[in-house]
């Protein structure tokens, strides 16, 4: 009780003082969805990046020097997520690791008979259950400032971190109905198989093929192009489209001009 009720006095005071004018140009540069937004929206998300860079824990592995471009650039993306939700959705993530850039991480995976299995393999990100959220930097660089590709890491791990919040990491976060629920299920899981079958047959996708590796990260991936590329998935996935907006609580291809 007396934790919450100094985290929401915290929270009111960083609301009431104006966000630094340095901060501001990081996001206008990093964060090409700034723009699109309407004053209310650039507000809302103002305010919850100043709360996510005062609460969370941003930390560089060797090889990098902690900037206020790393904080605020993973805060802006990490709050735009969750941008259509009554209150930030990250409260029990507690730091956030960047490093240099890929990094080799272990893989553990439990046959039928139980024994466990493990293999090296490269990556940009990862997160667990609260976290850490680990991210490469050079990459997180590449994908905010270049031209969008439907990739970006920060989205596609702190997509992860939503699907998590009911306790079940299956790729279906928590709905606000059972009916919801039920054509989440339904037009997801379709979309999954047509991933799966179009990247078997070796077909160009818009989503990235990534996402056929299971459900989980079919709905990372998905995130993703969301908010990187909404117009082609309007066009060409309408039905996902519309499973993410109502989830979300946002419609990005709106935001850039698309009806």
């Amino acid at each position: 009780m007396l934790f919450q009720w100094m985290k929401n006095r915290r929270r009111r005071k960083l609301a009431g003082e104006p966000f630094p004018p340095e901060w501001l140009k990081i996001v206008q540069s990093n964060c090409r969805h700034f723009a699109t937004l309407d004053l209310g929206e650039r507000g809302r998300l103002l305010r919850d990046i100043r709360w996510f860079v005062a609460e969370k824990s941003i930390e560089v592995s060797v090889g990098l020097v902690l900037t206020d471009e790393m904080r605020v650039t993973v805060a802006a993306h990490a709050s735009l997520l969750g941008l259509g939700f009554p209150d930030p959705p990250f409260d029990r993530l507690q730091s956030v690791i960047l490093q240099p850039e890929v990094y080799v991480g272990t893989k553990i995976v439990r046959d039928k008979s139980g024994l466990e299995l493990h293999s090296q393999d490269a990556r940009i990100g990862e997160t667990s259950r609260n976290g850490p959220v680990l991210l490469s930097w050079k990459d997180v660089v590449r994908q905010c400032r270049d031209e969008p590709d439907g990739r970006n890491v920060i989205l596609h791990e702190f997509a992860h971190l939503l699907d998590m919040v009911d306790g079940d990491v299956d790729g279906i976060p928590p709905m606000d109905s059972e009916e919801e629920f039920r054509t989440w299920k339904d037009v997801t899981r379709n979309e999954y198989r047509r991933l799966v079958n179009q990247s078997q047959l070796g077909r160009r996708t818009l989503l990235d093929q990534y996402g056929a590796t299971s459900e989980v990260e079919f709905f990372a991936v998905a995130s993703e192009t969301f908010f990187e590329q909404p117009f082609e998935m309007k066009v060409l996935h309408p039905r996902l489209y519309d499973v993410l907006k109502s989830f979300y609580k946002q419609d990005p291809a709106q935001r850039w001009g698309v009806v």
